[in-house]
């Protein structure tokens, strides 16, 4: 009994501090808590939020520009109420403050007053009244303090680019401009349809705020840990069971939450003590939950969201995106498997025991119904419908679902905490889109994206698309350090997808390009908050994790400048037929499988250092779809697995 409870305490202080490290991360944790009448109005608001969202992407005919303000004052509305004005706030109370009282009252008045006045200020020409200058003015300062709050450095960087639009005169060389009065910026910022109304709330309104709510309806109805079960199933008996758990698990829950950090900080409290308890040492086990969590977000068939982002960019449907990132995530995936499996023969680890792995047809026959969402969600899409619609009838679905069997009902009480957390989950990431409009603005109306384009092909020239992928890796993870993952995309694709396609890419791959690099900088040191989660949870050295997540990552960092000059890899965007674009993903296999095997020194057996040489130019190669270089890879393969085999059995036969 003593020792079963210092097992539930340990397991107790693992979840606390891993919802410590995950409010330090992120600000959407730091929420205040109310008691008391204040408690049931925010419920009820929630409630009523979900309910409106529904009805407007059905069967509501609101306009674009209505329903993005009125998703603005939802949104704002909430920031100022759970959100704390400082970080050593009291968190617990009955009321919120006077100030954001007030604050709650300028939110109603100023989008309010948009949507009466949007329609009058269209017919009279864009003409704006210093009335509506005012409204704009509060307006944006609004949303830098809700940004300020729930987003932190975005408001920061967003803070900089609305200055650009003012000190460009002072700025030298092909980066500045003439500057812009104040009146053009509010009028462009608040009153036009690149600023704060742009394309990323107009994302937020519609497809980010329904996932996020069908992600919480999947949570709360047994989905995750049916997939723990399965994933424990399927490999936790092999060689390093533990961490491949942690791979499949967190990257179909990281691709539903779309919030890498949030991801580690759930199932990591599961599976890192269970990789140190396997035998892996503690900055491997905290690197491999930050890897498989970050690449959930760019991982189909739900991409954290991020996808639908950029459906409306490219003007494409969601299943052509979804089609395309198919290979990618799976090629990360695939490696980071293998790196697992070779470290796990390279320590000499084995699986679980039997007695600690769940039957799988138990499992299946007492959960499987739990895939029937996310298989109705497939199936719509693949089907032509609107993943609006087929998100709202999956959500249905999941309720109806967790009815076929008694343990897994959600109740009206279990249905309205999912609602709530759902749409507590969706203010985060909304703010963000809010704010990111700033900088969408900014880049429109100053033409930065152009004249940092010029710039770049001055200097790599131009058909110099590896010089240009090079200069436009760095930017998107500098740019998508500490941002959340939808934000961290719209802010790099916005500056860089155009110089990419100057320099000769496909728009799909210019895009799919900065979505992976940008999700990277998750585990890319310095800021590499998802390694940082994961490192506090297994007690490892942050910069070693890091260091080791970047490893583990590697195919993420080298396989875009493949599909960038080639986007076989991308289905659907080249005119490859299924033969070659089946060839290109086998060697392409082969490819990440050997490079996983360079990178951990072992294959069959430990590598010597010329067979890890051959072992990473197999892989360089392979994952190149060129018919010429994938020969000289299999055979490069080839030789190395007929030098481990000879070792291993000249060592037999001395043993013997």
């Amino acid at each position: 009994m003593d020792s079963n409870k210092a097992v539930n305490n340990q397991e107790e202080d693992i979840e606390a501090k891993a919802q410590r490290l995950l409010e330090e991360k992120e600000a959407e944790n730091r929420v205040r808590t109310y008691t008391g009448i204040c408690a049931k109005v925010l419920t009820v608001l929630f409630l009523i939020w979900s309910l409106f969202q529904l009805y407007a992407n059905t069967i509501g005919g609101l306009s674009a520009m209505d329903l993005r303000a009125w998703h603005i004052l939802f949104l704002f509305l909430f920031t100022f109420f759970i959100y704390p004005t400082f970080k050593k706030e009291k968190k617990e109370r009955a009321f919120p403050p006077v100030w954001d009282i007030i604050l709650i009252g300028l939110t109603i008045f100023v989008f309010g007053y948009m949507i009466i006045n949007y329609p009058k200020i269209t017919l009279r020409g864009g003409y704006l009244t210093q009335m509506d200058l005012a409204v704009s003015a509060i307006g944006i300062a609004l949303t830098f303090e809700a940004a300020r709050r729930a987003c932190g450095s975005l408001a920061v960087l967003a803070l900089v680019f609305l200055a650009y639009n003012f000190l460009g005169p002072l700025i030298p060389g092909e980066l500045g401009h003439v500057g812009f009065s104040l009146k053009r910026v509010l009028s462009h910022m608040f009153w036009g349809s690149q600023g704060i109304f742009g394309v990323g709330i107009g994302v937020s309104a519609t497809y980010i705020f329904l996932f996020v709510v069908f992600g919480a309806y999947l949570k709360y109805s047994g989905f995750s840990q049916f997939i723990n079960d399965i994933a424990l199933t399927l490999v936790g008996r092999s060689p390093g069971g533990p961490a491949k758990v942690a791979v499949l698990a967190s990257a179909l829950l990281g691709m539903i939450n779309g919030s890498a950090i949030a991801n580690v900080a759930t199932t990591g409290t599961i599976t890192i003590p269970l990789m140190k308890q396997t035998g892996y040492k503690p900055e491997f086990a905290a690197a491999v939950e930050a890897v498989a969590s970050t690449g959930g977000q760019f991982a189909p068939p739900i991409m954290g969201a991020v996808g639908f982002v950029m459906a409306e960019f490219l003007g494409v449907s969601y299943t052509k995106v979804m089609l395309a990132a198919c290979i990618p995530a799976f090629l990360y995936y695939l490696t980071l498997l293998f790196a697992v499996h070779f470290e796990a023969k390279k320590l000499g680890l084995k699986g679980l025991s039997k007695e600690n792995i769940p039957n799988a047809v138990k499992v299946l026959k007492e959960r499987g119904h739990l895939l029937i969402p996310l298989i109705v969600l497939m199936v719509m899409m693949f089907m032509g419908y609107t993943p609006l619609f087929a998100a709202v009838f999956a959500t249905f679905a999941t309720v109806a679902a967790s009815w076929l069997r008694k343990d897994t009902r959600m109740y009206p009480s279990t249905i309205i905490a999912a609602t709530v957390e759902g749409a507590r989950g969706a203010v985060s990431v909304g703010v963000s889109c809010v704010i990111i409009g700033i900088i969408i603005g900014t880049v429109s109306l100053t033409g930065l994206g152009l004249n940092f384009g010029y710039i770049v092909l001055r200097i790599v020239g131009e058909n110099q698309l590896v010089l240009g992928g090079v200069m436009v890796m760095v930017m998107s993870i500098i740019l998508g350090m500490g941002v959340p993952g939808v934000a961290a995309y719209v802010i790099v694709a916005t500056v860089a997808v155009p110089v990419l396609v100057d320099v000769g890419a496909m728009p799909m791959a210019a895009h799919m390009f900065c979505l992976i690099y940008a999700c990277l900088s998750n585990i890319t040191p310095p800021v590499a908050m998802s390694s940082y989660v994961a490192s506090g949870i297994a007690n490892s050295n942050q910069t070693k994790t890091s260091l080791i997540a970047v490893k583990l990552g590697l195919t993420g960092f080298i396989l875009p400048f493949f599909f960038l000059d080639n986007p076989l890899l991308l289905i659907g965007t080249s005119e490859a037929g299924t033969l070659e674009i089946a060839q290109a993903v086998i060697t392409a296999s082969l490819g990440v499988i050997a490079l996983s095997a360079a990178l951990q020194g072992m294959l069959f057996d430990k590598c010597s250092f010329i067979e890890r040489a051959m072992l990473l130019v197999a892989a360089v190669l392979a994952i190149d779809p060129n018919g010429f270089t994938d020969l000289i890879a299999v055979g490069l393969f080839a030789v190395v697995i007929i030098f481990q085999r000879i070792k291993i059995a000249r060592r037999t036969q001395t043993v013997s």
